[in-house]
């Protein structure tokens, strides 16, 4: 059951590269529905999205921004998205609050690296897909050039609903009520006669009808199989628009409204209840009066305010009153404040139901990812953790005043809890405090947000690769603890083999101990051994991954034997068997995405096959530059950045995405063993 209310939203992000447009195009859709006066400028610092310092100084988006407006009795909310290669993580995480992604290209600059990473996810995500064209004031050659590229990235489904003409001054609608006139590429009846065959492609009577009769279809036999073929990804409607002088905006408003889903029409993400293994799947339907299911998609720690959740409400209704619980947690909070979002504005409401995207306010133990809801059956429900590539680019942090720590720590625990690609490791075997980005500017912008916001500085430096070990071989290992020191005794003996588990499966325990030779009580001791060994590394002081450990035999004294015992014997026990397992050390592998001028091809290629990388193929975009793809390991990467920009006089610019991880070359591995049984001295 859904109301009338539900059917009116529509709920967008906008996604793209950066410089394409979508905070203008946002400021001139409010303006265009009258929620904001006039449309504010990205270069002024007055939009209502990019409100943050670093956004106005930088005049980019930084993070995801939510404003909304009414049209024709329509709400429709959209999500701004930072473009920045380095932030994508940020645009895919708003995906599950959304039923449509709308890509936003620039005519002047075409399609750029990690746009398919974007649209793939949007696919994973099973949303309706668009694709706006944005600055579309251009030589017509050049968007003849973009459409055959858009094709050729994103398949033949892709068509325009419109085209273009008189230099981007007008556009003409090309599907529903063709409309004449010379376009600036293409023509209005290829366009129209294309659309027909793909989207009559979802229905068969219809398919019938128009092979038979050779007639033309009336946009109202049409509107349903059009419909059909949005939501089942069959058509990827391409709009072309002017943000700034406000061509193709009456068209983008009509298909908004009309055409793309409402909540009753989306596919929710797939939400869980339970633990683990035996988490099964919820049925969750945009139904007012069901229990509330709601997810967060986004965190903001402000100094004043406290700590803000925004989320998307997919089941129920929640109002003031409502008690919510985050996940699994046994106490609720009450939502006593609903507001709604334009950017930095808040206005509060009296109730949110399926469909709405609002936000509560100082809550401090809401975090990103967590699902809200009202069961009062302590069910456990979650999401399964978005796909975000993990962030492989570190710096290792220290204060540069004495006395700093505790206030770099809450520093980064609330820059964290508002980005869900930042992490923040403390590394024992080095002593270092490591944060981990998706990039250089992601790790610039979190180091200036310190100090801006949290008045913490620190000094930086490169830190350690993040190497793991593993094992090539299974293998056994014993070890009796026993200790007398004249009072009570320790005694503790395990006997455990370890086993290859999959690359990527992390580890398992399993207890396959028989007739009390350890008793139950113990078996955690012996796990929390392991834990500590495979945290400290065996071979080259990495952690331990990909393994499965299996304690099977043991002995124990009535007396003697202690928690501590079988601590230390399940660790000796298990750096034994790794010694015989063929350990062997693992380095982190990336995907690189290198976008250069063409003539720098030969140097980037070279380069990067003497960093031990593989080059993949390539990519020819236009105004002369193509995206090498490729992949090297981490480690050779450090200095990358300089490297690339000295190669190509500061025009190359790469992304770089965790891909996996593969054992060392035997040389590399000596090296990291040597330096970790004899370390340099101070």
């Amino acid at each position: 059951m859904t109301d009338s209310k539900t059917e009116s939203v529509r709920n967008i992000a906008l996604v793209g590269p950066a410089g394409a447009g979508k905070t203008s195009l946002a400021e001139r859709l409010l303006a265009k529905a009258g929620a904001i006066k006039a449309p504010g400028s990205v270069d002024r610092g007055t939009t209502v999205c990019d409100f943050d310092p670093q956004e106005r100084e930088l005049k980019h988006s930084l993070e995801t921004s939510v404003c909304h407006f009414e049209h024709e009795g329509a709400r429709i909310n959209l999500i701004d998205t930072p473009g920045y290669p380095d932030f994508i993580g940020r645009s895919i995480s708003v995906l599950p609050a959304v039923e449509t992604a709308a890509l936003v290209l620039s005519a002047q600059a075409g399609i750029e690296s990690g746009i398919r990473r974007l649209m793939d996810a949007a696919k994973k995500s099973r949303l309706c897909r668009m694709i706006i064209i944005n600055k579309i004031d251009v030589e017509p050659a050049k968007l003849g050039v973009l459409m055959a590229e858009i094709q050729e990235v994103f398949g033949k489904r892709c068509l325009p609903l419109n085209l273009p003409a008189e230099n981007g001054s007008k556009v003409f609608g090309c599907f529903f009520a063709p409309e004449g006139g010379d376009t600036d590429f293409s023509s209005i009846s290829e366009a129209h006669e294309k659309i027909i065959d793909q989207v009559v492609e979802v229905d068969e009577e219809l398919m019938e009808a128009y092979l038979e009769s050779g007639d033309e279809l009336q946009p109202g036999q049409l509107h349903d199989a059009f419909e059909k073929a949005l939501r089942e990804g069959h058509l990827m409607p391409v709009c072309f628009v002017s943000a700034e002088t406000g061509s193709g905006i009456d068209a983008l408003m009509d298909i908004i409204i009309k055409l793309l889903p409402n909540p009753a029409e989306g596919n929710p993400p797939p939400f869980l209840r339970g633990e683990g293994d035996d988490a099964e799947p919820v049925e969750v339907t945009p139904d007012p009066s069901k229990h509330v299911i709601a997810h967060v998609f986004k965190v903001v720690v402000d100094p004043y305010v406290g700590r803000m959740g925004v989320f998307r409400v997919h089941q129920g209704t929640v109002t003031p009153n409502t008690q919510l619980f985050i996940g699994d947690a046994r106490k609720p909070f009450r939502a006593s404040h609903l507001y709604r979002l334009q950017g930095k504005e808040t206005e509060e409401i009296p109730s949110a139901g399926p469909g709405e995207i609002c936000a509560v306010s100082k809550v401090e133990e809401i975090f990103y990812d967590a699902v809200l809801h009202d069961s009062h059956d302590e069910d456990n429900f979650h999401l399964r953790p978005a796909a975000l590539s993990p962030p492989m680019m570190g710096l290792a942090i220290e204060p540069s005043r004495r006395g700093d720590e505790q206030k770099i720590s809450d520093a980064l625990n609330r820059l964290s809890a508002e980005d869900p690609c930042l992490k923040v490791e403390q590394r024992a075997t080095t002593n270092e405090t490591v944060i981990l980005g998706m990039g250089d500017l992601h790790l610039r912008m979190v180091l200036e947000r310190m100090k801006d916001r949290y008045n913490a500085e620190v000094k930086t430096h490169p830190p350690s690769i993040p190497y793991k070990e593993t094992i090539n071989a299974g293998a056994e290992g014993h070890y009796r603890h026993k200790k007398q020191t004249g009072g009570a005794g320790q005694f503790g003996e395990v006997f455990l083999r370890v086993e290859k588990l999959p690359r990527g499966s992390g580890f398992e325990f399993q207890n396959k101990v028989v007739g009390g030779a350890i008793p139950g009580q113990f078996i955690p001791a012996v796990e929390k051994g392991v834990k500590q060994a495979m945290e400290l590394g065996a071979t080259a002081g990495f952690p331990i991954q990909d393994i499965r450990v299996t304690v099977y035999d043991g002995k124990y004294h009535p007396v003697d034997s202690k928690e501590v015992a079988f601590v230390m014997a399940g660790k000796k026990a298990f750096l034994e068997a790794i010694s015989k397992a063929r350990p062997v050390v693992l380095e982190p592998v990336v995907e690189l995405d290198v976008t250069i001028p063409s003539d720098s091809m030969g140097n980037i290629t070279g380069d990067l096959s003497s960093r031990r990388g593989r080059i993949l193929g390539n990519t020819t975009l236009a105004g002369d530059r193509v995206v090498v793809h490729g992949e090297a390991p981490l480690a050779e990467l450090q200095t990358y950045q300089s490297q690339l920009k000295s190669m190509t006089g500061g025009a190359g610019t790469y992304t770089m995405a965790f891909s996996r991880y593969e054992p060392v070359p035997p040389n590399v591995q000596r090296d990291l063993v040597t330096q970790y049984e004899s370390p340099p001295e101070d």
